[in-house]
């Protein structure tokens, strides 16, 4: 993969011990599906490296209904064709709805209007932008909304929906200015909208209450990360299973849910005393009751 993807929490009171949410994580019964939930493959690419087929199934058996792909060195879809693909999810009982991609081209086979034709063929809903960087100013910025509208009118020409993934830098004011602010008050909302990672917001001390009431709808899809309790502010690498961390997520992903975000997307990069197959299993097992509930 070409990127490194790296007072909220005091304030909101969305914070909980993560020994009632460990108990409500093995409340899920493993036949049990998550509609709307999916796991962003980031998080086992290196089992997905291995061997696509077999982390998929594996995948499914979990729960998870959905899954997010990202653009690597064996393609957004791995090795296969769309048609394959689809045909082999769709035996398994889950759906692609959308992919990280690449947006350094636009036109023609190989860019994003290209893989917009692919991933609308296959029943996809989102192509998204991972990362941008840090800017030096915030008219860097602004030149980045512009091309995430004309990202986002060739994907709705294509018939589907562009959206940009968020790290703790969106966060980060420059020139006195926040740069998600700055991306949302920029693009047309017929054309871009926002996948809020959760974790590198609240990383980055912002309040993801206040952007999903801000900007209410803008937001069509969360990742749903957990923080390490012992974190110091600001510390990137601090991902953890879910229900073990300091995020109290029930009032959150309710709360998202009434501002128009349809996908919760499981996403973790660090494991403890674990492996990614294994988190990704604790991560559908403490979500399943409380999708149920929302």
């Amino acid at each position: 993969m070409a990127y490194n993807r790296r007072k909220f929490l005091q304030t909101t009171g969305l914070v909980a011990a993560g020994s009632l949410f460990a108990k409500n994580a093995m409340a899920g019964h493993p036949g049990v599906k998550l509609k709307n939930v999916g796991l962003q493959l980031w998080t086992v690419k290196e089992d997905m490296a291995k061997d696509p087929k077999g982390t998929l199934k594996q995948i499914a058996s979990y729960g998870y209904t959905e899954i997010e792909g990202f653009e690597g060195e064996q393609g957004i879809y791995w090795g296969m064709t769309p048609a394959d693909f689809e045909q082999y999810t769709k035996e398994l009982g889950i759906k692609m709805m959308g992919s990280h991609c690449s947006i350094d081209k636009l036109y023609g086979k190989g860019g994003l209007e290209g893989k917009s034709v692919e991933a609308i063929s296959i029943g996809m809903k989102y192509l998204i932008c991972p990362y941008k960087g840090p800017q030096k100013s915030i008219d860097d910025f602004k030149r980045i909304a512009d091309e995430f509208n004309k990202c986002g009118e060739i994907c709705r020409k294509n018939g589907i929906t562009f959206g940009y993934h968020n790290h703790d830098y969106s966060f980060k004011p420059v020139d006195g200015q926040v740069p998600m602010d700055v991306l949302l008050q920029n693009t047309d909302p017929d054309n871009v909208v926002f996948e809020m990672d959760l974790y590198w917001a609240i990383t980055a001390g912002a309040d993801p209450i206040h952007y999903f009431n801000k900007y209410n709808r803008r937001f069509r899809l969360v990742h749903v990360k957990d923080r390490k309790k012992d974190a110091a502010p600001g510390e990137g690498d601090a991902s953890c299973d879910l229900g073990t961390g300091s995020i109290n997520w029930e009032p959150l992903l309710h709360h998202a849910k009434t501002k128009g975000v349809r996908y919760y997307i499981v996403e973790q990069e660090r494991f403890d005393n674990s492996t990614a197959m294994q988190s990704a299993e604790v991560d559908a097992k403490f979500l399943k009751p409380i999708i149920r509930r929302i």
